[in-house]
C-alpha cells in the first residue's frame, strides 16, 4: 500500500486519490465522514426534517461510494455540497413536497459554474471547456473565482489575501461568472 501515515491525517486530495486508484472504500469513507456535518446541514435546510436529513446523508453515501471513480472531481467539498443539494431536490421532487429554502443562511453560492461541475451527463463534455475558459479569464477574475468557488473563501478573505478592494472582489466574481458562462456556452456548441 502507498500510504504510511494515519488515514485521518490524509488531505482530501490524498483520500480521493486513494478511493479512486485503490478502489478502497476506507479512503472514501474517511473523506465522506469529514463532510457529514455540512451534508446534514444542507439536507436539513432542504428537507426540513432531522430524520429525513439523516436518511439523505446515508443514502447519498450509498449511491456515490461505489461509483466515485467515474466522477471528475476538482474540489471535493464544493462537489459534494452540490451533489447533496441535488440529491435533496430529487427527494423533494419524488415526494412532490414544496421546497422552502432559507437563503439567508450562508451556504456556498449556487450558480451555473457549480452546476457545470456536478451535472454528470454534461460533465464529460463541458468540464474541459470550463477549465479552458477559466484560464482565459483576466487574472483578477480568475483568482477571485477560483478562490471563491474552489477554496470557498469569503469575499473578505479573498480581499485580504490578494490585496484587492472588497467591492472589486465582488465585481471580479460576478464578471468572472458571467464571462465563464458566455465562454462555456460559446465553446460547448
Amino acid at each position: 500500500m502507498w500510504y504510511s501515515k494515519k488515514i485521518s491525517k490524509f488531505t482530501d486530495e490524498e483520500l480521493l486519490i486513494g478511493a479512486i486508484s485503490e478502489q478502497n472504500s476506507v479512503f472514501f469513507g474517511e473523506l465522506y465522514n469529514r463532510y457529514i456535518p455540512l451534508l446534514y446541514g444542507v439536507a436539513l435546510n432542504y428537507l426540513q426534517n432531522a430524520d429525513n436529513a439523516k436518511d439523505a446523508v446515508m443514502s447519498l453515501y450509498e449511491n456515490i461510494a461505489p461509483k466515485i471513480a467515474s466522477y471528475d472531481i476538482i474540489a471535493f467539498k464544493t462537489w459534494i455540497y452540490s451533489v447533496m443539494k441535488n440529491h435533496c431536490l430529487q427527494i423533494l421532487r419524488k415526494d412532490k413536497t414544496e421546497i422552502f429554502v432559507d437563503f439567508s443562511i450562508n451556504f456556498v453560492e449556487d450558480d451555473e459554474i457549480l452546476h457545470l461541475l456536478n451535472e454528470k451527463d454534461e460533465q464529460d463534455e463541458r468540464l474541459p471547456t470550463l477549465k479552458m475558459c477559466i484560464k482565459k479569464l483576466p487574472v483578477e477574475q480568475r483568482v477571485s473565482v477560483l478562490r471563491f468557488f474552489f477554496e470557498e473563501m469569503s469575499y473578505q478573505d479573498i480581499a485580504d489575501s490578494t490585496g484587492y478592494d472588497l467591492l472589486k472582489v465582488k465585481s471580479y466574481i460576478q464578471n468572472g461568472k458571467r464571462n465563464l458562462k458566455i465562454c462555456v456556452e460559446k465553446n460547448s456548441k
